[in-house]
C-alpha cells in the first residue's frame, strides 16, 4: 500500500545537510517512494511528535519545543519520550522569545533507513543578515531511545528576509520520483521546495508559489493525484480583503526538465482549513479531502465545495482520483446534517478543521477522522469533538448519500475527562499503530484543556475502550499550568492540525 503524508497546517533531517537526504550519488532510483515511518528512536514502533511552540524555554516566552512520545507495546506515553528544544546540544540555534520552535513538525524517514527524522519549523526565528522572523526549518536525526537524546541536527533552510516565517507549515514526500524525500516549506505568502535530484548529486531550492495567503500558514499535503506513481503536492490558501478575497486549492507536479514544480490542477473560490489524502473508495487512487470547506470569494464559480448548504458548521469536500488523470471529476460533500454523521450542523462547529486518515477496519479502504474543535457538548461551547467516517465502495458517502460514523468527545462513556468550554478537543488529530497490534490508534489534541495547558487524548485501536489522556502535568513537562496549548500540533503516520 502506498503511504502518504498529510496536512500540517500550522502542520519532519536527519544527517547534516552537507549530505543529501536521498539515495547516495550513483545509486539507482527506486521505483516507489520510501515508506513513511514515524519511528524516531529506531525501536520498531511508530512515535508521535507534539509541537509546543507557545512554551517558555530557558526563560524565553514562546521559544517553543517538540515533545516526542515513544510508541511501544503498551502504547504512547507509557514508554517515555524526549523533549527537544534549541537548548538541546544537538540542535542548532538558541532559544529566543517568539521563535515558536515546533509550530510545524513532521516525522518521516527522509533517507530510506526505516528510521524517522524530525523536521521542525521555527517561523519566528531571527536570522543574522536576514532579519526578524525570517524563520528556519531544522532537521534532527534519530538516536536510540536508551541514549535519551536525539542525533545531530542541522538547518534545512532559513527564510531569505524579515517576516518570511519559513517553517510555518511543512511536508515531506518523494516529489521528484528518485526514491528520496523532498521537503516542502510553507512561509508567509510563499511555499518553497527543497528537492534532492540527479541521484542525490544536486540540491534544488525552488519557489512553488509566492502570493498573498491571508496572513496564515499555507496548507500542504502530498499524494499521487496524477496516477503516475510519483507524489504530487496539494496546496491550499485563502485571503479575505488582503488585498482582495480569494481562495484556492492547487495541485503541483515535478517538472524534471525545468527542475521545478508545475501547476497541474486548480479549484478556486473554495477555502479549506485542513487537507488529507487517502484512498477512500478503495480503487487504488489517491483522493483529497478538504476539511471545513466553504465558499468565501465573490466569484461566479458554482459549488467549489459542493452544495452551499453543506458549508453550515463546516463541510468536508472530497475530490476523487481518476485513472485517466482527470482528478476531481467525481466529488462528494458531507457535513453533520448528512444522514449517518453524528451531531447536527451548527455555526461555529468547525467540522473538518483537522483531518487524519487510517484504515480502521482493515477493509483496504481508507477512513477519515474529522475534528470539530468548535462543537458544543451539551451547554459547553467549543468543548470539541471528533468523528470517525468509514470509507465505502463509493467513498466516504455510500451510494445512498449516507455516512457511517463514530463520534468521540470527553462526555462519552469510557473517555477520560469532562467536556468544558473552550477545551477545543479535535484541534489536531494523528493516527498510527503505536503498539503494533495491527489496528491503528488515534491521538486527539485538546489544547484548551486546563485553561490552555492542553493535552492529548489517546484511543488505542481508535476505540473509547482503554482510552486515556496525557497532559503536561502527567508527563512531567515544565510549566504544566501555563498556556502551553499542548496538543495543538501533532505528527505521526497520518495527521492534520487546524490553523
Amino acid at each position: 500500500m502506498r503511504r502518504r503524508t498529510y496536512a500540517l497546517a500550522i502542520a519532519t533531517a536527519a544527517l547534516p545537510l552537507t549530505l543529501p537526504l536521498a539515495p547516495t550519488a550513483g545509486a539507482a532510483p527506486q521505483p516507489t517512494p520510501t515508506p513513511l515511518t514515524s519511528d524516531f528512536n529506531a525501536d520498531g514502533y511508530p512515535d508521535l511528535a507534539v509541537g509546543v511552540p507557545d512554551a517558555t524555554v530557558s526563560g524565553k516566552a514562546r521559544a517553543g519545543y517538540v515533545h516526542v512520545l515513544w510508541g511501544g507495546p503498551k502504547g504512547l506515553g507509557r514508554h517515555g519520550g524526549i523533549r527537544v528544544t534549541q537548548a538541546t546540544p544537538e540542535v542548532p540555534g538558541t532559544p529566543e522569545a517568539g521563535d515558536r520552535f515546533g509550530a510545524a513538525v513532521v516525522l518521516a524517514d527522509l533517507n530510506g533507513d526505516s528510521v524517522a527524522e524530525l523536521l521542525v519549523g521555527a517561523p519566528g526565528e531571527d536570522v543574522t543578515g536576514r532579519g526578524k522572523d525570517a524563520g528556519v526549518v531544522i532537521a534532527i536525526g534519530a538516536k536510540s531511545a536508551t541514549q535519551g537524546r536525539p542525533g545531530p541536527g542541522s538547518n534545512v533552510l532559513t527564510g531569505p528576509s524579515p517576516s518570511s516565517a519559513y517553517g510555518w507549515s511543512l511536508a515531506a514526500a518523494d516529489l521528484t520520483g528518485d526514491g528520496g524525500r523532498d521537503i516542502v516549506i510553507g512561509g508567509r505568502d510563499k511555499v518553497v521546495l527543497r528537492a534532492v535530484v540527479d541521484g542525490g548529486e544536486d540540491v534544488v531550492v525552488t519557489t512553488v508559489l509566492a502570493t498573498p495567503m491571508g496572513g496564515r500558514a499555507p496548507l500542504l499535503a502530498t499524494g499521487d493525484f496524477t496516477a503516475d506513481s510519483t507524489d504530487d503536492l496539494a496546496l491550499a490558501f485563502h485571503t479575505i480583503n488582503a488585498p482582495y478575497t480569494q481562495s484556492h486549492v492547487r495541485l503541483w507536479s515535478w517538472d524534471p526538465a525545468e527542475k521545478r514544480m508545475a501547476n497541474t490542477w486548480n479549484s478556486s473560490n473554495g477555502a479549506a482549513s485542513a487537507l488529507a489524502v487517502g484512498d477512500f473508495d478503495g480503487d487504488g487512487l489517491d483522493d483529497l479531502a478538504l476539511g471545513e470547506c466553504r465558499e468565501i470569494a465573490d466569484e461566479n464559480i458554482d459549488d467549489p465545495c459542493g452544495p452551499e448548504s453543506y458549508a453550515k458548521g463546516g463541510g468536508i469536500h472530497i475530490k476523487y482520483g481518476n485513472e485517466n488523470g482527470s482528478f476531481g471529476l467525481r466529488a462528494q460533500t458531507l457535513n453533520q446534517d448528512t444522514v449517518g454523521v453524528y451531531g447536527a450542523a451548527e455555526d461555529g462547529d468547525r467540522f473538518g478543521a483537522s483531518l487524519a486518515v487510517l484504515d480502521f477496519n482493515g477493509d483496504g479502504r481508507d477512513d477519515l477522522i474529522a475534528g470539530a474543535p468548535g462543537e458544543a457538548i451539551g451547554t459547553h461551547a467549543r468543548a470539541g469533538a471528533a468523528t470517525l467516517l468509514l470509507g465505502h465502495t463509493t467513498g466516504i458517502v455510500d451510494p445512498y448519500g449516507e455516512a457511517t460514523s463514530v463520534q468521540y468527545h470527553q462526555n462519552r462513556p469510557r473517555v477520560p475527562g469532562t467536556a468544558e468550554p473552550s477545551d477545543a478537543f479535535g484541534t489536531a488529530i494523528a493516527t498510527g499503530d503505536h503498539d503494533k497490534d495491527g489496528t491503528p490508534d488515534t491521538a486527539i489534541g485538546t489544547p484548551g484543556e486546563n485553561t490552555n495547558s492542553g493535552g492529548v487524548w489517546l484511543f488505542p485501536k481508535t476505540s473509547t475502550t482503554g482510552s486515556y489522556a496525557l497532559t503536561p502535568a502527567k508527563l512531567g513537562l515544565p510549566s504544566p499550568t501555563t498556556a502551553l496549548s499542548y496538543g495543538k500540533t501533532l505528527s505521526s503516520e497520518g495527521s492534520s492540525t487546524s490553523p
